[in-house]
């Protein structure tokens, strides 16, 4: 069952994300950070522990971010990441979204999710506040991809994210 995360389940969380980042895989996140944006994720448990995580963060007005998506590795292959991620769409629709995007190393996952590869320079430039804390960041091999949610959307993939990302980088200011 996935439900959205609670404080008792902050450590857990860290625990894992932080798992994947020893790897290479995703960027650490302190405990102070996870119980910031504890309210982002949600949350998959099995047999009374954390199975894996996933976190919906908002990056703009018609824009989110899935986020920290981790799953036990002892508990792979089970779906778990997949469920996962089908929910956080849901809950990008339900928020009114237009579009959700990652950054992953995975992009064959999802693309099962109908997710198609952009450049990275669609991205809001708050992403990149995010990578500059990145160890691999002069050397990102991540891969932006984006899922549109709302079919007027489908021939525009930056969209008002990035007209307002062109407009940041040329002086203005978000």
């Amino acid at each position: 069952m996935i439900c959205p995360a609670k404080v008792s389940d902050a450590v857990e969380i860290c625990r894992l994300v932080n798992y994947y980042a020893e790897r290479g895989r995703m960027l650490h996140k302190s405990l102070h950070r996870v119980y910031e944006t504890l309210r982002d994720f949600l949350v998959m448990r099995s047999e009374g522990s954390l199975a894996g995580c996933a976190a919906l963060s908002l990056a703009w007005g018609d824009l989110g971010e899935i986020r920290s998506l981790a799953v036990d590795p002892n508990r792979q292959r089970q779906g778990i990441g997949s469920r996962l991620v089908r929910q956080t769409i849901i809950s990008a629709k339900e928020l009114e979204l237009s579009r959700v995007f990652v950054l992953t190393y995975e992009a064959t996952f999802f693309e099962r999710f109908g997710f198609r590869t952009v450049d990275k320079e669609a991205l809001p430039t708050k992403v990149w506040r995010d990578c500059i804390h990145c160890p691999r960041a002069d050397n990102c091999q991540e891969i932006a991809m984006i899922l549109d949610l709302a079919p007027d959307n489908a021939e525009d993939p930056g969209g008002e994210a990035a007209k307002a990302t062109r407009s940041s980088q040329h002086g203005r200011s978000e």
